[in-house]
């Protein structure tokens, strides 16, 4: 995806269906296998009990006759044991020397280290093994003998092949995998209809926002929203209110603006209107003279503008840590030479006391603008022959002092504010501190104004320092 466009990102209702249908999958599959083995276990503790019945039914019949065991097994329960519908029955009798009495041979004995099973009044042993090709589970019974002619222990064992049981825990693994099945199918969709409630809300607030008008800017009802949509809403609310507030401080600064570009743009039309009724070319050119002086203090107010325009840009950048690291020292040094040639022809002298780094993070452009307004501030209100020191302390504190007429401390506040102006010839005649202020807010830095030790303004800012 090419970088810049935003990534596209999923349904919060798919995303959390497909979520819970992976769960309900892997629970499935535990179920599924716990219940074969569960089922497994049910079927041979089951079968268990039926080949020991078998068993025992055979022991039973066993006889003696001429010293001989012999095995009466009635016909019926041949017909049982020989065949059922999941499988096939085998059985074994054995006399006490180990020898075949009835049944079948070659059966598996069962090896020396089974151990008898507790779970029946009797002498029997179930073990697994192998006959005529298939798998089968047995038992093996000792039944004691004890006859005038013959004493001693006869073993029956009987034989039943696995498909009853493997029938048997199939069916237990087949019955829950279905009512699994049916019961996460009936929980996806009882949650896709439960998610979609408690979604609607969230879609009637985004419709209330989509129906509105551009300019209505009024902060959303929270009366019937849920709990945990609350701040969601109450988010919007707070970026509506900086919205507004951003949209009405634009509209006040292009009234402001409009305003004051008014004003001398319409002297300089009647000044010009009036020197083409002047006959004589003096007139015309003190005129002129007059007019390029008015259009350098529009141009002056148009750039003062322009700063203030590009200060909330910037500030912005700072505030997403578009922030450099910065010598204030050095940026100080560069402003100072840049205006020497304006004070020199002004008749006032700028010294610059910055002798070591001072590192800060800030916006460079920013930083320039507040120099060059301040400076040019203080050129502008000190005296021909006057003084402007600039001073980069340690601390991250920038001063800029000069020896005019300075500021009364009850105005010393108000001369932040755009468009403010003094009723006696001063400082906050145009935009210049404002835009300081503006820019010292951007940067965190603390402003102050107060009277120096040359008489006139001193204007000191505390910047962060930057020690690394």
């Amino acid at each position: 995806m090419p970088e810049g466009l935003p990534q596209r990102a999923g349904s919060l209702r798919a995303g959390l269906l497909r979520r819970l249908a992976v769960l309900l999958t892997l629970l499935l599959v535990f179920s599924g296998w716990s219940a074969y083995w569960n089922g497994r276990a049910a079927a041979d503790s089951a079968y268990d009990r039926t080949l020991l019945a078998s068993a025992r039914a055979i022991a039973e019949g066993l006889v003696t006759n001429d010293g001989k065991l012999r095995a009466n097994v009635p016909y019926v329960a041949l017909d049982t044991f020989a065949y059922d519908s999941a499988g096939r029955i085998y059985y074994q009798v054995l006399d006490t020397e180990g020898r075949l009495v009835s049944g079948y041979e070659d059966m598996p004995a069962p090896s020396a280290d089974i151990r008898r099973t507790d779970e029946y009044p009797a002498l029997a042993r179930f073990y697994d093994g192998q006959f005529k090709g298939e798998g089968v589970r047995l038992v093996s019974l000792l039944q004691p003998v004890s006859e005038p002619e013959l004493n001693g222990v006869a073993e029956i064992r009987v034989a039943e092949t696995l498909g009853a049981r493997e029938r048997m825990a199939r069916s237990l693994l087949t019955d829950t995998l279905w009512r699994v099945g049916l019961l996460a199918i009936t929980a996806l969709l009882l949650v896709w209809l439960a998610v979609s409630a408690a979604l609607r809300p969230l879609g009637k607030l985004s419709e209330a926002v989509e129906l509105r008008q551009p300019d209505d800017l009024r902060p959303l009802p929270l009366v019937t929203v849920q709990r945990e949509l609350k701040p969601l809403a109450a988010a919007l609310n707070h970026f509506t209110e900086r919205l507004r507030g951003q949209f009405e401080r634009q509209a006040q600064f292009i009234a402001d603006a409009a305003h004051e570009l008014r004003t001398p743009l319409a002297a300089l039309k009647a000044r010009i209107e009036l020197g083409l009724r002047e006959q004589q070319p003096q007139r015309w050119r003190e005129t002129l003279e007059e007019a390029g002086a008015h259009t350098d203090r529009v141009i002056h107010l148009a750039n003062q503008l322009l700063s203030l325009a590009r200060i909330e840009s910037g500030a912005q950048a700072i505030a997403e840590g578009g922030a450099q690291r910065l010598d204030l020292s050095r940026l100080a040094r560069e402003l100072g030479l840049a205006m020497a040639a304006l004070a020199h022809k002004r008749g006032v002298a700028i010294a610059l006391e910055a002798d070591r780094p001072v590192w800060i993070q800030g916006e460079p452009t920013l930083l320039s603008e507040l120099l060059s307004n301040l400076l040019d501030n203080a050129l502008a209100h000190t005296p021909s022959g006057g003084n402007v020191v600039l001073r980069v302390r340690e601390e991250g504190v920038l001063e800029v002092e000069d020896d005019g007429p300075g500021i009364a401390p009850e105005e010393r506040e108000k001369v932040f504010a755009r468009f403010y102006r003094l009723q006696q010839q001063g400082y906050g005649a145009g935009l210049g501190l404002a835009i300081v202020g503006e820019i010292s807010r951007a940067h965190r830095a603390t402003i102050e104004l107060g009277q120096g030790t040359l008489g006139g303004l001193l204007v000191r800012l505390r910047f962060p320092v930057n020690v690394g």
